[in-house]
């Protein structure tokens, strides 16, 4: 016997190896998953091993000393939801020795300056800071922040709006860029402080800077950005939105074509041209991703020029908005687009499903499509069998449709998607109303599905769905006429639900809701918001959490107002949200 379990025996760096391989498969659904640790004593300390990142909520702050007594490899802390006082929270984290290396403070109204001081005196090894959306950010924090942390190699400091800062109008960030010089990534997004003299000593002071974002920054031009990337002809990514002037000057043009190495390009609602395009067609460059939301000024001309004559590197396009497009010249782009995995074609409203069908045939590794708000659905499908019949001995690799808000799209053709794209795992029809059960029900039953959006659908009440949906981990019914009838549908189907949103679905009652949260046992999120006949009584809320153990994150109905001392055991679990 001891032979055997010898044989079986792995070390703990194989299964360290292995749970690390596995979650980052799982990616966006590792977070649903019921850890390892419950499995065996040795995958306990393995997982506690593995385990590099935490996320602090308030309800957090008491178990912090256990957490990080656990959990020694922590190298990433994200302080983002955390509202008490974070000069106190810093003070004491630092004192537990950890190597952090990614703090995230976005969010909140300041930056917590005797904190970040004391943090870094104890915590030399950070390289990635994130202090998204400060409310009141000031001079005085840039400078903090260089001097805390010189060994920075990522720095985001963007802000929903450039309202929120509020700098002189001499600043300078060459000070700044200076104490930095081992930056690789910024994003200075939003920033009304940033302007061409502070994207240039970026890029002349940053010998290691390879990304650069600088999205809505009013006060930088075409002539700026030009000197500024110049400095800096290894640049691997640029986002920005050029300002909008009618001629594009010719020295942005030739600033980059020199980025010999670029392959990230986002120019999301800039004026363009074709001339740009054009010009960078010529240099080959090896564009990975290609973002182009929202421009206007260029014409299938210059798209057509530069896909014909780049590499077949591109993974990602996005056209979204391209008013020009229609299914014969998606057809041409098509035959350029042989490495493509994801494209963005909302908007293009003279597109139908045939774009789609050239799309799958032509790309082999496409998974991802966006088309909502285009004419999918108007064309009878009858005459696309042919199709059909040379793609079923095929393996089709997709596996998301975005195609909400097509007015046209029908059961029949949500029908036909689903017999030649047996691995779909998300598909999204939401405000789609001549969808029903007749098209859903089949999807449901022919493919893979993990994540349903029906936002809006009326037809739809899910009663024809007898039969498993093993698979199905979100979906979204807000805004629908659902009832009672239809949850007890989804609580004998769908019993491996995680996630579960009920916005202003007003025929449901709590009695509904407690079979779902009985029967669904995986259950970890489910939103009530609005949802005026379930009950918001503490024993009912109560009651729903105690059932399901999973849960949480429950978003209650509109007149939810606790005030009761019956409430402080179930906010101590952080299950609530409003």
């Amino acid at each position: 016997m001891a032979i055997v379990e010898e044989l079986y025996y792995l070390p703990e760096e194989c299964w360290e190896h292995i749970l690390k391989i596995f979650l980052k498969e799982c990616g966006y659904h590792s977070r649903y998953l019921q850890s390892p640790s419950v499995v065996s004593k040795q995958f306990l300390s393995v997982t506690d091993h593995c385990t590099s990142s935490l996320t602090i909520f308030n309800q957090t702050l008491p178990f912090l000393p256990r957490l990080f007594q656990r959990f020694t490899n922590l190298t990433s802390l994200d302080l983002s939801h955390f509202t008490g006082n974070r000069d106190v929270l810093l003070t004491n984290i630092s004192r537990f020795g950890l190597q952090v290396k990614s703090l995230n403070l976005s969010n909140h109204c300041y930056i917590p300056v005797y904190g970040l001081h004391v943090f870094s005196q104890q915590i030399t090894t950070l390289t990635s800071l994130i202090c998204s959306g400060i409310y009141s950010f000031r001079k005085s924090d840039l400078f903090l922040i260089a001097d805390c942390f010189p060994f920075l190699e990522e720095l985001d400091l963007s802000s929903s709006s450039s309202e929120y800062y509020s700098f002189y109008e001499d600043f300078d960030i060459n000070a700044v860029s200076l104490a930095l010089p081992k930056l690789r990534k910024v994003n200075f997004s939003g920033s009304n402080y940033i302007k061409d003299s502070s994207l240039f000593h970026l890029c002349k002071n940053c010998e290691f800077l390879e990304e650069v974002v600088m999205f809505n920054c009013k006060h930088l031009t075409h002539f700026g950005i030009a000197s500024a990337i110049r400095e800096r002809p290894y640049l691997r990514s640029l986002c920005t939105n050029l300002p909008r002037i009618l001629n594009i000057d010719m020295e942005l043009i030739d600033s980059l074509r020199s980025l010999k190495c670029l392959s990230v390009l986002d120019l999301s609602c800039s004026f363009i041209s074709d001339q740009l395009l054009s010009s960078l067609a010529d240099e080959g460059l090896p564009l990975r991703r290609l973002v182009l939301r929202d421009c206007g000024g260029y014409s299938y001309t210059g798209i057509l020029d530069l896909l014909s004559k780049s590499p077949r590197f591109l993974q990602h396009l996005d056209l979204q908005h391209a008013m020009f497009l229609n299914d014969q010249l998606v057809a041409e782009l098509s035959k350029y687009l042989l490495s493509l995995v994801s494209i963005n074609l909302r908007y293009c409203s003279k597109l139908t499903e045939s774009t789609l069908f050239v799309l799958v045939e032509t790309c082999p590794f496409l998974d991802e499509i966006r088309m909502e708000y285009t004419h999918i659905g108007k064309s009878c499908v009858d005459k696309y069998s042919s199709f059909r019949d040379s793609v079923v001995n095929r393996r089709m690799k997709m596996k998301s449709l975005h195609l909400g808000y097509n007015q046209y799209l029908n059961n029949e053709t949500i029908k036909f998607f689903a017999s030649i794209f047996p691995n779909l795992q998300l598909i999204d029809v939401s405000e789609c109303h001549c969808i029903s059960d007749d098209g859903i029900v089949e999807v449901l039953r022919c493919c893979q599905i993990m994540h349903l959006n029906l936002t809006s659908c009326q037809k739809v009440n899910l009663l024809a769905m007898n039969f498993q949906v093993p698979k199905l981990e979100v979906l979204n019914l807000s805004f629908t006429r659902i009832d009672d009838k239809t949850l007890d549908a989804i609580s004998k189907s769908c019993t491996g639900l995680l996630q579960l949103d009920l916005k202003r679905c007003y025929n449901i009652t709590g009695k509904g809701v407690k079979q779902v949260v009985e029967n669904c046992t995986q259950l970890r999120e489910i939103n009530l918001q609005h949802c005026c006949k379930v009950s918001s009584d503490v024993d009912f809320q109560t009651a729903m959490v105690l059932l399901r153990p999973s849960l949480r994150k429950i978003i209650p109905p509109y007149d939810f107002r606790p005030s009761n001392s019956k409430w402080k055991p179930l906010f101590g679990r952080g299950c609530f949200r409003f």
